[in-house]
């Protein structure tokens, strides 16, 4: 066997024991002589092929029995497109694109500000984007986990399986990245995270744009479709100097403020507060209005009373 060969070998088995940290180096096509090399973990699958988007479809071969499939495609050359057909005991088969074929959806210059700790739109990287990559609908996941030794993607969309869709490490900010293909609006997840001891721990997202409603504790991949509207106020309070204006600030936190109790003591709507907040604020004299944690959290007994 040679260095190589070894090497290629211990990469398998750490990706395995899902303790490598950089599962795109093994995964995905890869090129080798005058063609390319496709591997593919998919773990409980009877077989994988690889499906170009032009030519034949190849079978891969098993190269480890946790579910490591590879095979050799003979005069090709990447940029490869192509997708995976899966074969499951009973005759299931599911035909996906590859997550392992797409580049890091964060920048140098992201991650150098990330590091830095200047990073001032860290909320546009890190969480759940729905995006388009290079024709293909999907995902991509970011995760701010410095002390990590693996962490992976887990949701509806793999059966809550860490073993399919570990994430990579990008360098020394400390952020693990992946583009899931397929995966949109609406999908459950978390990340699972490998810690120094080995121990495996599920957490939310901290940077997702929603959660389920509490005691369900799993973050939802959310695109706002919202439209402002508001350029021409924008526009008038950049034009007029604010730091010589009196400023009077009301704090208050949304989910408790004037309850409707005779709907069960339900939280009042974003339009019912936008009516009635505003109008209170201003007959009081208030300038502006401050608004505590309006992002969702997982004990909303920890704000509103009873």
């Amino acid at each position: 066997m040679t260095a190589e060969s070894e090497a290629l070998a211990s990469d398998i088995e750490r990706l395995v024991a899902r303790d490598h940290p950089q599962p795109h180096d093994v995964l995905g096509a890869h090129p080798v002589g005058s063609g390319v090399i496709v591997r593919a973990y998919r773990p409980d699958a009877t077989a994988v092929r690889v499906m170009p988007l032009r030519g034949n479809a190849v079978d891969l071969e098993r190269r480890h029995p946790a579910g490591v499939f590879e095979g050799r495609l003979p005069r090709r050359q990447l940029p490869f497109r192509y997708r995976l057909e899966v074969e499951y005991g009973g005759g299931s088969t599911v035909t996906l694109d590859d997550p392992y074929a797409f580049l890091p959806t964060l920048g140098e210059l992201d991650l150098y500000l990330a590091g830095e700790g200047r990073h001032e739109e860290l909320y546009a990287r890190l969480g759940a984007h729905v995006q388009e990559i290079d024709g293909v609908a999907g995902t991509s996941f970011s995760v701010w986990a410095p002390a990590a030794r693996s962490v992976s993607v887990v949701g509806d969309f793999n059966g809550w399986d860490g073993r399919l869709n570990p994430m990579r490490t990008l360098g020394s900010a400390g952020i693990w990245e992946l583009f899931l293909p397929g995966v949109g609006n609406g999908a459950r997840y978390k990340y699972e995270v490998r810690t120094q001891d080995g121990s495996l721990l599920l957490k939310a997202d901290p940077v997702a744009f929603a959660a389920e409603t509490p005691p369900a504790t799993a973050s939802v991949v959310h695109q706002s479709r919202h439209v402002w509207h508001d350029d021409a106020w924008l526009d008038r309070r950049r034009a007029a100097p604010q730091l010589d204006r009196p400023i009077s600030i009301y704090e208050v936190h949304l989910g408790s403020w004037r309850r409707n109790s005779l709907e069960g003591n339900r939280s009042l709507t974003y339009l019912e507060l936008a009516e009635e907040l505003g109008a209170y604020a201003v007959d009081l004299g208030f300038s502006h209005v401050e608004l505590m944690p309006v992002m969702e959290h997982p004990f909303s007994g920890s704000w509103v009373t009873r």
